[in-house]
């Protein structure tokens, strides 16, 4: 699905491990704790990063702009070749066969020459851009995007652990990205009993038509198995009336049928077995209306896709009516213009496992309860990498619905790398309910920037879009990674201000986000339970509920979090990532662009003019009612040594004394006096500049001053307020 709204919001402008990736000697590795299974898919082939890999090309990235090459690729960054310039990876495992992701500019088409060890050989790896560059302008802030592709090859030789695997251009600049080291299995023999295309007519060569040979083998094999041998088959219109039946071939990598279309069908009375077979069709553009998928409708009930590839369609599996039971696992899906998969509505009990995802162009998983809600379906153990223009994994709706030990990364525009929401497209739409599970799940570079709302997506997105979220939303286990922006957000997509309720969020490890741990955009309440961070970016939480009116986000804290307390208090503005709470030096002014408050102001004159930097801008109490108090959140505890209170210094500020009391709190609730009431003389001929010392050993987040005389105004006046850590 994609996020269709352009629905203006007048919004401020703007990761102990569940599981980790890691990214060492260029390989990919998922570490699972001994508590919990790993996040992702157990997977046949081991990728390495050619940014990793030894070249005489360019390193690319790391960027996150949509619309950027780099955005798109694995790790935010690759490797541009140009002509006679090539990338060595040094092998991970044993392996016979290879795959590259890549991308060429628009319009060229070429090759890549492989070497091993040094020695060129015969075959080359294709490369081509008619697959890329997809435009998609009827989806509200998408741009050009799509724009690498994955090719494969037998390299008809093994080759071991620390052999080397050359990848050079021939001509074509080719900008790689990943490389996909894998021992493929020696293809399979023929069942007994199974009815083999080639039987009925079949052309292994790829010349001839083999629609019908397949139609007719179907047929023969009612309640066994069609066998698909070694060979490219092609088939010019898409299968139905298949039910019943089993269709295996020899392995992916040497049994290949080409079409665009390959099942078609409303409803089916099931027991239909795909296996072992690639599909690869020639989807060069996105169009809706066009059923260009591998599987399109139904299987029915009691059926299973297994250790297929599939490549170059609009949507993997889009999958209406009755799919009860279905096991889709251990597959490959790659390069589609828009889903890999979409449990469109009435999925009951579908269990989505241990499938690999990679380069879509909408959500690679998702559930859409429309008509009939999704129910006790799940996504498990599945990895996916570089949705390009929506979610790693979204649940649009559904009852009792589980995303459990998932691996995500590398989102890019309109998308987080898991999305739980109410957003319901079309009518009838049955929205969340029961208990959704999302459990386990680790997501590496996963949120982008929204063009549509002109602020961050999250990691983890909550959305009551269209409509109130009354599920139990249960969020445990999870790992955020390097997020670009926030790890949990919670939103009214739509912007009506329906809330999120009943969300619980407990064992999360989050670590490196570009902005803040907790984006809370709408009402409603979440608990916290065992939420770790480091290296947060800007703050712990962004709490500002759209509407400004709609009702508060409450967060409860229900013990185990840490490193994420701080707050952003001006929802006039987003943070951008990293520009906030590092560590200060000791020179550093604590109180400089902090949020302030105070128990009064005179009309514009305030509380935040103390705090701005501009020593000609001032705070102003209400007048003739003392005593009055000015208090800034610095946004973590500091140990303040020296307050510098500063009125303007023009000579039209006449000399005055005011009597000022010193205070500080770590909560924001219970406050100590670090200096009693006294009076200070500021003079303009002194630069209208006084300094308060304060006590060693003082700890503060919050600091207080309370005015209760002044000589030259009836109000408490201060156009600069300094903290610093220095005596």
């Amino acid at each position: 699905m994609h996020s269709s709204s352009s629905t203006a919001r007048h919004l401020r402008s703007l990761p102990a491990l569940g599981a980790v990736v890691a990214l060492a000697a260029g390989m990919t590795v998922a570490l699972a704790p001994a508590a919990q299974a790993a996040s992702g898919a157990t997977l046949p082939f081991t990728s390495v990063e050619a940014e990793s890999a030894t070249t005489t090309g360019t390193k690319v990235g790391p960027d996150h702009t949509q619309g950027s090459l780099a955005s798109e690729a694995s790790g935010r960054q690759a490797v541009r070749l140009n002509s006679g310039q090539r990338v060595e990876f040094t092998v991970p495992r044993a392996a016979n066969a290879v795959n590259v992701a890549y991308s060429v500019p628009d319009g060229q088409s070429g090759s890549l020459a492989v070497y091993v060890n040094g020695t060129r050989i015969a075959k080359t790896l294709p490369v081509t851009s008619k697959y890329s560059y997809i435009e998609t302008s009827w989806i509200p802030g998408s741009k050009n995007h799509h724009f690498f592709d994955n090719a494969r090859l037998l390299l008809g030789q093994n080759v071991q652990a620390g052999d080397k695997v050359a990848f050079e251009s021939t001509g074509t600049q080719v900008t790689v990205d990943v490389a996909d080291f894998e021992q493929a299995a020696a293809a399979a023999g023929q069942p007994a009993g199974s009815v083999s295309v080639v039987s009925k007519g079949a052309d292994p060569s790829g010349g001839g038509d083999s629609t019908q040979a397949f139609r007719d083998a179907i047929a023969a094999a009612q309640g066994g198995t069609v066998w698909i041998p070694p060979g490219d088959y092609r088939i010019t219109s898409s299968l139905s009336g298949v039910q019943n039946v089993t269709l295996r071939g020899a392995g992916h990598w040497y049994s290949v049928v080409h079409t665009s279309r390959f099942i078609d069908q409303s409803s089916s009375s099931g027991n239909v077995h795909l296996r072992d077979f690639a599909v690869i069709g020639e989807v060069t553009e996105r169009v809706d209306s066009s059923p260009d998928n591998f599987v399109n409708g139904s299987l029915g009930p009691n059926s299973s896709v297994s250790g297929m590839w599939v490549q170059h369609m609009k949507v993997g599996l889009w999958l209406l009516g009755n799919n009860d039971n279905l096991v889709v696992e251990n597959n490959r899906i790659l390069d589609t213009t828009a889903d890999g998969l979409n449990l469109n509505g009435n999925a009951r009990g579908v269990r989505v496992s241990n499938n690999f995802l990679r380069n879509q162009g909408d959500d690679s998983l998702a559930m859409w309860s429309l008509y009939a809600p999704d129910s006790n379906s799940s996504f498990e153990n599945n990895t996916i990498s570089q949705p390009n223009l929506a979610n790693g994994i979204a649940i649009y709706g559904g009852t009792d619905i589980s995303v459990k030990n998932n691996l995500v990364s590398d989102t890019n525009a309109l998308g987080s790398g898991i999305a739980i929401s109410n957003q319901k497209f079309l009518d009838p739409f049955s929205p969340l309910a029961g208990t959704i599970t999302v459990s386990g799940n680790t997501l590496v570079r996963t949120g982008a920037l929204n063009p549509n709302w002109n602020h961050p997506m999250g990691a983890l997105r909550v959305d009551s879009y269209d409509s109130a979220i009354n599920a139990t939303v249960n969020i445990t286990d999870t790992t955020v990674t390097d997020s670009p922006y926030s790890a949990f957000e919670f939103v009214s997509g739509g912007g009506q201000g329906y809330p999120v309720r009943n969300v619980n969020v407990t064992g999360a490890t989050v670590k490196n986000t570009g902005t803040v741990v907790v984006q809370a955009e709408a009402q409603g309440a979440a608990t916290f339970k065992n939420v770790t961070a480091t290296q947060v970016g800007v703050a712990g939480i962004y709490n500002c509920p759209y509407p400004a009116n709609s009702g508060a986000f409450a967060l409860t804290d229900g013990g185990g979090n840490s490193g994420w307390n701080s707050t952003w208090a001006d929802c006039s503005t987003w943070p951008q990532p990293g520009q906030g709470n590092p560590e200060p030096d000791p020179g550093r002014n604590l109180v400089k662009g902090r949020p302030a408050t105070a128990t009064g102001s005179q009309d514009v004159y305030t509380p935040g003019k103390a705090a701005d930097g501009d020593a000609n801008t001032y705070w102003e109490s209400a007048n003739n009612a003392f005593p009055q108090s000015w208090t800034s959140d610095l946004g973590s505890a500091y140990p303040v040594r020296r307050v510098v209170l500063k009125l303007p210094p023009s000579s039209a500020w006449g000399a005055r004394t005011q009597t000022v009391a010193v205070q500080g709190s770590t909560d924001g609730s219970n406050f100590t006096t670090l200096s009693a009431a006294k009076g200070y003389r500021f003079d303009p001929a002194t630069g209208n500049t006084v300094t308060v010392s304060l006590p060693s050993g003082t700890s503060l987040r919050h600091l207080r001053l309370t005015v209760t005389a002044n000589t030259g105004w009836p109000a408490g006046q201060f156009s600069e307020v300094e903290a610093y850590q220095t005596p």
